[in-house]
Protein backbone atom coordinates (compact mmCIF):
# COMPACT_ATOMS: atom_id res chain seq x y z
CA UNK A 1 0.00 0.00 0.00
CA UNK A 2 1.24 3.99 -0.72
CA UNK A 3 -0.56 7.04 1.26
CA UNK A 4 0.17 10.42 1.44
CA UNK A 5 0.31 11.80 5.13
CA UNK A 6 -2.40 14.18 5.85
CA UNK A 7 -3.97 13.78 2.53
CA UNK A 8 -4.98 10.35 1.79
CA UNK A 9 -7.07 8.31 4.16
CA UNK A 10 -4.55 5.04 5.24
CA UNK A 11 -7.55 3.50 5.29
CA UNK A 12 -5.98 1.57 9.08
CA UNK A 13 -8.06 1.41 12.46
CA UNK A 14 -4.95 3.60 13.50
CA UNK A 15 -2.17 5.39 11.97
CA UNK A 16 0.61 3.13 11.37
CA UNK A 17 3.75 6.15 11.58
CA UNK A 18 4.74 5.45 14.86
CA UNK A 19 4.62 2.01 14.43
CA UNK A 20 7.21 2.38 11.86
CA UNK A 21 9.26 4.28 13.24
CA UNK A 22 10.70 2.33 15.98
CA UNK A 23 11.93 1.08 18.44
CA UNK A 24 12.31 4.40 20.16
CA UNK A 25 14.17 5.34 22.96
CA UNK A 26 12.20 7.48 25.79
CA UNK A 27 13.67 10.62 27.43
CA UNK A 28 12.20 10.88 30.57
CA UNK A 29 12.46 14.49 31.17
CA UNK A 30 13.12 16.19 34.04
CA UNK A 31 12.93 20.16 34.40
CA UNK A 32 12.39 22.61 37.19
CA UNK A 33 10.20 25.88 36.58
CA UNK A 34 11.00 29.67 37.20
CA UNK A 35 9.44 28.88 40.77
CA UNK A 36 12.05 25.67 41.45
CA UNK A 37 8.96 23.36 41.05
CA UNK A 38 10.15 19.68 39.62
CA UNK A 39 8.41 18.48 36.48
CA UNK A 40 8.73 14.81 35.22
CA UNK A 41 7.46 13.94 31.43
CA UNK A 42 8.48 11.20 29.08
CA UNK A 43 9.13 12.08 25.52
CA UNK A 44 9.40 8.88 22.75
CA UNK A 45 10.28 11.70 20.20
CA UNK A 46 14.01 11.17 21.77
CA UNK A 47 17.82 10.34 20.83
CA UNK A 48 21.52 11.53 20.36
CA UNK A 49 21.74 13.17 17.90
CA UNK A 50 26.14 14.17 17.98
CA UNK A 51 28.49 12.98 20.28
CA UNK A 52 31.54 15.69 20.27
CA UNK A 53 29.85 17.51 21.71
CA UNK A 54 27.40 15.22 23.12
CA UNK A 55 24.12 16.31 22.26
CA UNK A 56 20.73 14.89 22.63
CA UNK A 57 16.76 15.98 20.75
CA UNK A 58 13.56 15.47 21.91
CA UNK A 59 10.48 16.56 20.36
CA UNK A 60 6.93 17.73 21.82
CA UNK A 61 3.52 17.37 19.97
CA UNK A 62 0.63 18.74 21.75
CA UNK A 63 -0.41 21.55 24.16
CA UNK A 64 -1.79 21.74 27.50
CA UNK A 65 -4.99 23.95 28.49
CA UNK A 66 -2.94 26.08 30.88
CA UNK A 67 0.35 26.40 28.82
CA UNK A 68 0.22 29.20 26.65
CA UNK A 69 3.01 26.94 24.12
CA UNK A 70 4.05 23.71 23.72
CA UNK A 71 3.61 21.79 27.43
CA UNK A 72 5.18 21.93 30.95
CA UNK A 73 8.87 20.52 29.80
CA UNK A 74 9.19 22.99 27.06
CA UNK A 75 7.87 25.94 28.94
CA UNK A 76 10.40 25.19 31.85
CA UNK A 77 13.49 24.72 29.83
CA UNK A 78 12.73 27.87 27.96
CA UNK A 79 12.46 29.89 31.37
CA UNK A 80 15.37 28.10 32.61
CA UNK A 81 17.85 26.60 29.69
CA UNK A 82 18.24 23.60 31.36
CA UNK A 83 16.68 19.32 31.22
CA UNK A 84 18.09 16.23 32.71
CA UNK A 85 17.18 13.11 30.17
CA UNK A 86 16.67 10.22 32.66
CA UNK A 87 17.07 6.97 30.93
CA UNK A 88 14.43 4.08 31.51
CA UNK A 89 14.98 0.93 32.22
CA UNK A 90 12.00 -1.90 32.20
CA UNK A 91 11.94 -2.20 36.04
CA UNK A 92 11.05 1.84 35.91
CA UNK A 93 8.19 1.46 33.11
CA UNK A 94 5.11 1.58 35.48
CA UNK A 95 6.15 4.55 37.38
CA UNK A 96 7.39 6.37 34.14
CA UNK A 97 4.00 5.49 32.87
CA UNK A 98 2.18 7.27 35.75
CA UNK A 99 4.31 10.12 35.65
CA UNK A 100 2.87 10.89 31.93
CA UNK A 101 -0.42 11.94 33.43
CA UNK A 102 -1.56 15.60 32.39
CA UNK A 103 -1.50 17.35 35.59
CA UNK A 104 -1.54 20.61 36.39
CA UNK A 105 1.54 23.11 35.33
CA UNK A 106 3.41 23.31 38.58
CA UNK A 107 2.73 19.67 39.91
CA UNK A 108 5.39 17.67 40.73
CA UNK A 109 5.47 14.22 38.98
CA UNK A 110 7.86 12.65 40.87
CA UNK A 111 5.75 13.34 44.22
CA UNK A 112 2.70 11.99 41.86
CA UNK A 113 4.05 8.71 40.86
CA UNK A 114 6.10 8.08 43.96
CA UNK A 115 9.63 8.52 42.11
CA UNK A 116 12.40 9.17 44.15
CA UNK A 117 14.58 12.41 43.20
CA UNK A 118 18.34 13.13 43.41
CA UNK A 119 20.31 16.37 42.86
CA UNK A 120 22.26 17.05 40.17
CA UNK A 121 25.78 18.41 39.84
CA UNK A 122 25.46 21.19 37.18
CA UNK A 123 21.44 22.42 36.42
CA UNK A 124 19.10 22.90 38.92
CA UNK A 125 16.62 20.42 37.44
CA UNK A 126 16.45 16.86 39.87
CA UNK A 127 17.07 13.31 38.47
CA UNK A 128 15.36 10.14 38.40
CA UNK A 129 17.28 8.14 41.54
CA UNK A 130 16.55 5.28 40.07
CA UNK A 131 17.80 5.49 36.32
CA UNK A 132 20.46 3.52 35.30
CA UNK A 133 22.03 6.55 33.46
CA UNK A 134 21.57 10.68 33.53
CA UNK A 135 22.38 13.06 30.89
CA UNK A 136 22.41 17.08 32.25
CA UNK A 137 21.82 19.36 29.40
CA UNK A 138 22.32 22.31 28.80
CA UNK A 139 19.27 24.22 26.04
CA UNK A 140 21.08 25.20 22.67
CA UNK A 141 18.13 25.97 20.78
CA UNK A 142 14.21 25.25 20.55
CA UNK A 143 12.94 24.93 17.04
CA UNK A 144 9.54 25.44 15.82
CA UNK A 145 8.39 22.48 13.80
CA UNK A 146 5.61 22.63 11.23
CA UNK A 147 2.16 21.58 12.84
CA UNK A 148 0.07 22.94 16.28
CA UNK A 149 2.64 23.02 19.04
CA UNK A 150 4.79 20.65 17.56
CA UNK A 151 8.73 21.80 18.95
CA UNK A 152 12.12 20.16 18.91
CA UNK A 153 14.24 20.93 21.69
CA UNK A 154 18.14 20.46 21.44
CA UNK A 155 20.52 20.27 24.50
CA UNK A 156 23.92 19.82 24.56
CA UNK A 157 25.33 16.98 27.55
CA UNK A 158 26.90 19.40 30.47
CA UNK A 159 27.51 16.30 32.71
CA UNK A 160 26.61 12.38 32.68
CA UNK A 161 25.43 10.26 35.57
CA UNK A 162 26.14 6.42 35.34
CA UNK A 163 24.44 3.60 37.77
CA UNK A 164 28.27 1.66 39.10
CA UNK A 165 26.28 -1.34 38.83
CA UNK A 166 25.50 -1.31 35.23
CA UNK A 167 29.39 -1.25 34.13
CA UNK A 168 30.92 -4.12 33.15
CA UNK A 169 34.08 -4.92 32.00
CA UNK A 170 34.91 -1.45 30.95
CA UNK A 171 31.32 -1.02 29.24
CA UNK A 172 27.77 0.20 29.86
CA UNK A 173 26.35 -2.79 29.51
CA UNK A 174 22.75 -2.21 28.60
CA UNK A 175 21.50 -5.87 29.21
CA UNK A 176 22.24 -4.81 32.92
CA UNK A 177 18.94 -3.18 33.04
CA UNK A 178 17.28 -3.38 29.81
CA UNK A 179 16.13 -0.25 28.21
CA UNK A 180 12.60 0.12 27.96
CA UNK A 181 11.58 1.32 23.97
CA UNK A 182 8.35 2.67 22.62
CA UNK A 183 6.77 1.39 19.43
CA UNK A 184 4.13 2.20 17.93
CA UNK A 185 0.01 1.80 19.43
CA UNK A 186 0.54 1.43 23.19
CA UNK A 187 3.60 -1.31 22.62
CA UNK A 188 6.27 -1.11 24.60
CA UNK A 189 9.56 -3.24 24.04
CA UNK A 190 12.67 -3.89 25.99
CA UNK A 191 16.18 -4.33 25.07
CA UNK A 192 17.39 -7.61 25.89
CA UNK A 193 19.86 -9.15 23.51
CA UNK A 194 22.26 -7.52 21.67
CA UNK A 195 25.21 -8.61 19.08
CA UNK A 196 27.64 -6.44 17.19
CA UNK A 197 29.00 -5.65 13.27
CA UNK A 198 32.15 -5.08 12.39
CA UNK A 199 31.98 -2.15 9.93
CA UNK A 200 33.76 -3.28 6.68
CA UNK A 201 37.20 -1.45 5.75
Amino acid sequence: MFYRPNIDDHGLPHNPFKAIVSPRPIGWISTVDAEGRANLAPYSFFNAVTDNPPMVMFASTGTKPDQAYAKDSVANIRATGEFVVNIVSTDLKDVMNKSSAALAAGADEFDHAGIIKTGCNIVKAPRVAASPAALECKLFKIIDLPGVNNVMVLGEVVGVHLDDTVIGNGIFDVTRYSPLARLGYKDYTSVTDIFALNRPE
